[in-house]
């Protein structure tokens, strides 16, 4: 199920349009966006807005998003967390509660959580039954998704790759797929992963249009890079690169047969 059906930019109430984040020609051009499925993915290169877009969906949304009182962070305008503001959001059957995800934010996270467990250890229920910082990055991350994505909501993951191997992200996909496959969670992501943009039955918005397009999987950009790297990487390194790999190749033929 989708909770989230549709973000409307209100253009009327953009405060200036030549500054950040309403100078990006994502927000100044594109008039809506829907989420027709459980599984939404923003693709494209660095610059294009999705990690923007998806913090303001969060608010616009009521989503707390937490982060640590030792982080700073330095705007790039006065109106850098003021988008969400100019933006509206139409739900399915009323809102939903839900969380949003960021690898950089999120060690900061473990951190709070042991020490609220000191008093209260019950919480560790809700992240896996055990302390995030007692595991891998990996394996905390895998944790917490797998505890975290149990329960009804709408959930926003900024490159949740991040730290995770590819057997790691497959198992995402997993989690994310079950998750909505229950009919009560729904999930959009930002991701620079073929692997996660892999993810069956998910919508893709490239954002290195404007506006965004849903494309198919294999016209993502990352899938095209990747797939002709994979069968050629000489192509993009070098014909030194593919050459060193059969003579390595070769040499450990030769000392089997000698």
């Amino acid at each position: 199920m989708s909770h989230l059906q549709e973000i409307c930019f209100k253009a009327g109430r953009y405060p200036d349009t030549d500054l950040y984040p309403f100078n990006l020609p994502l927000v100044k051009d594109t008039s809506h966006l829907s989420f027709r499925s459980p599984i939404t993915f923003f693709a494209g290169e660095n610059g294009t807005g999705k990690s923007t877009l998806l913090r303001a969906i969060c608010r616009a949304c009521g989503i707390h998003i937490w982060e640590g009182e030792g982080r700073r962070r330095y705007s790039k305008s006065p109106f850098e967390d003021s988008l969400h503001n100019c933006m509206e959001a139409a739900w399915n059957n009323g809102s939903v509660p839900g969380a949003y995800f960021s690898s950089d934010i999120f060690r900061d996270f473990a951190v709070i959580l042991d020490e609220f467990a000191v008093s209260d250890p019950g919480i560790l229920k809700y992240f896996g039954g055990h302390s995030l910082m007692n595991q891998s990055h990996g394996q905390s991350l895998l944790s917490y998704f797998s505890s975290r994505y149990s329960l009804k909501g709408l959930y926003l993951l900024d490159e949740p790759e991040t730290a995770l191997s590819p057997a790691s992200q497959v198992r995402l996909i997993r989690i994310i797929g079950e998750a909505a496959a229950r009919g009560d969670a729904q999930f959009i992501i930002a991701s620079h992963s073929p692997i996660l943009l892999a993810c069956p039955g998910a919508v893709i918005y490239s954002f290195d249009e404007v506006p965004p397009r849903v494309v198919a999987y294999e016209e993502t950009e990352y899938y095209k890079v990747y797939k002709e790297f994979l069968e050629d990487r000489g192509k993009f390194l070098g014909e030194d690169a593919g050459r060193s790999t059969q003579d390595a190749g070769g040499k450990r033929g030769s000392n089997k047969s000698g």
